[in-house]
């Protein structure tokens, strides 16, 4: 049974985990804020949250439901309640996706309000910012139970800091968090 819901919640959230990681790695160019500050002074958002970003962020993390509905459509992965065809699947993806870059954006948006320079740890908005927007956008069309939300965000807060541990050790990431 806990082996079922932890499968599950990853299964769900993976879109999400692809996206954000699929933005910084293919990010850079042209900041979304355009540079622009706020009213307060600050950046909008920053420059770590780019078009270009944005918009492979979405496409390999949509791609990712594309996959996951072949492999159920093909029953190498089945019983699963929040999916139906393989279009569902691309659906939910993709508000998964969106919802990660925007969550991702407005983490950054909140960082700049707290004076929290690009780089600098926020902890828990670093880790749970994309996670809480894509389970938001998500619940538009697949909403799941609040135990799978709670996994997913306790999930994602270990496998974000091992994973910036790894990059780290590996010379990938200049600092740990």
């Amino acid at each position: 049974m806990l082996y079922r819901l932890l499968f599950a919640s990853v299964w769900y959230i993976l879109p999400a985990y692809v996206a954000n990681a699929s933005a910084c790695i293919f990010g850079g160019g042209t900041p979304v804020d355009l540079g622009k500050d706020f009213i307060d002074g600050r950046r909008l958002i920053g420059n770590g949250v780019t078009y270009k970003g944005c918009i492979f962020g979405v496409l390999c993390g949509t791609l990712v439901g594309l996959i996951q509905g072949i492999l159920v459509d093909l029953n190498v992965v089945n019983s699963l309640d929040f999916y139906g065809t393989i279009l569902d699947h691309v659906i939910l993806a993709f508000f998964l996706s969106v919802g990660a870059i925007v969550g991702d954006a407005v983490g950054s948006f909140i960082k700049r309000r707290l004076n929290i320079e690009r780089g600098k740890p926020a902890p828990l908005l670093d880790q749970l910012d994309f996670v809480i927007g894509a389970l938001a956008f998500g619940h538009i069309v697949a909403p799941i139970p609040y135990e799978m939300m709670i996994i997913i965000c306790l999930l994602t807060v270990f496998i974000h800091l091992l994973g910036n541990i790894i990059a780290y050790k590996l010379g990938v990431k200049e600092v740990w968090w």
